[in-house]
């Protein structure tokens, strides 16, 4: 018996006659001509480059305020630490100031005072330690005539933009040598901001900076 028209239309392997088979002809096969339509033209790869390079503009722009925005926050942490420590260091030297008996009671807060500015200023690192970022006035004067730079309110104690301030427990008696009270340290310090589209979503003050505040509290020995 003859075989049917359907499968004389047929491949071996199952494929209609109609199908059309597109298969990948070496480059060595091809004629110049199909050679030259094969390859892209000069136009077609202008083209492209020109792609390229605006979608890496369009990349790089982000990527580069994203870069300054890791550099500004990296000064920002590392100010916030600096300060910090800063501050520790200023409060331990507090606690442990020896009470100087020639001397009366403010006069020694003074001098606690200007032992604590010291050893804040010194304890700054590579951070500026003059206006507008920081600033303090330094005491003059020597032994118990230890005078200016600070200004005392009560138990608050203000030297620019350096605040000591002396708090007395509940079930304390105040006493001269402020033994068993608590002092704080609070140093302000203004960072400069150097990315202006970050910096239009960080708080400031009114000079365009922003202030970052170490603070600490320990209790005098």
């Amino acid at each position: 018996m003859a075989p049917s028209a359907d499968r004389g239309a047929c491949s071996r392997v199952g494929r209609p006659a109609w199908a059309v088979v597109v298969e990948s002809v070496p480059e060595h096969r091809l004629s110049s001509v199909d050679r030259a339509h094969r390859r892209p033209s000069p136009r077609r790869r202008e083209d492209v480059r020109g792609q390229s390079l605006v979608e890496f503009a369009l990349v790089l722009v982000p990527l580069f305020i994203l870069l300054l925005g890791i550099i500004q926050f990296g000064f920002i942490f590392n100010t916030y630490v600096t300060m910090t420590n800063a501050a520790r260091e200023g409060a331990r030297t507090g606690t442990v100031y020896v009470y100087d008996r020639n001397c009366t009671k403010s006069q020694n807060d003074a001098l606690r005072n200007e032992a604590i500015r010291a050893a804040l200023v010194s304890s700054m690192n590579l951070l500026s330690k003059t206006a507008p970022q920081f600033s303090t006035t330094a005491a003059s004067g020597a032994n118990c005539a230890v005078s200016g730079g600070w200004t005392t309110s009560g138990s608050i104690s203000t030297n620019g933009d350096l605040t000591v301030t002396y708090v007395v427990p509940a079930g304390l008696t105040d006493s001269e040598p402020r033994t068993g009270e608590q002092v704080t340290v609070r140093a302000a310090y203004h960072q400069d901001l150097i990315v202006p589209l970050i910096s239009s979503f960080l708080p400031k003050d009114a000079g365009g900076r922003m202030v970052l505040s170490g603070e600490v509290t320990m209790v005098i020995n």
